[in-house]
């Protein structure tokens, strides 16, 4: 890579690598430090065809997707749980929303954890990157039928695995400061 091209890529990395890792966060079910290995082997491939890539961000997000299918193909894959624990509340009335708020981070990033990794790479794909339902099969190798399929029985075993995500409404989801870990609209 020339200097030129090094420049460029050391400012992707700087400027778009704080949204890439969100998503592969969701991707995987909010093991931050998997998530930073699944970046940072993206990354390593990205910088290797650097000078050859026109879109650096489509290109870098479906390494993520590829490599994250890849992942839950293996046979040996993980069988641990992560969960993070809730904060402790102090009181207050603005503390209270920033901690209904981080709660409800919790609850989601929690209840992505417990899906099958297909079933939440399915969900971040269609909900967090809002792509549409014959992008993600054509990312994921499958049939769009194949994909609402694993969307229908994906949500419907989000909202069984946290039915507190209900009670979310469209004011509250305008008042939540960020969309990192609740990607997924549930309804009633």
């Amino acid at each position: 890579m020339d200097a030129q091209g090094h420049e460029r890529f050391r400012e992707f990395v700087e400027n778009r690598s704080s949204a890439l890792l969100k998503t592969a966060v969701l991707l995987s079910g909010g093991d931050r430090h998997a998530a930073e290995d699944l970046l940072q082997s993206a990354l390593i491939k990205a910088a290797g065809r650097w000078q050859r890539i026109d879109e650096p961000e489509a290109y870098v997000r479906q390494i993520l997707y590829r490599q994250q299918v890849s992942r839950w193909r293996l046979k040996w894959r993980r069988r641990e749980l992560t969960v993070a624990e809730p904060p402790e509340g102090t009181g207050g009335t603005a503390t209270a929303d920033a901690s209904s708020a981080a709660d409800l981070r919790i609850v989601m990033r929690g209840a992505l954890a417990r899906l099958t990794a297909r079933q939440r790479t399915v969900l971040v794909l269609r909900y967090f990157e809002d792509l549409p339902e014959a992008d993600v099969a054509r990312i994921l190798g499958c049939s769009v039928g194949t994909v609402r399929s694993t969307t229908h029985r994906s949500l419907a075993r989000l909202r069984a695995l946290a039915p507190e995500l209900a009670t979310l409404g469209p004011a509250d989801a305008e008042q939540q400061p960020s969309r990192d870990y609740s990607p997924v609209e549930v309804r009633p």
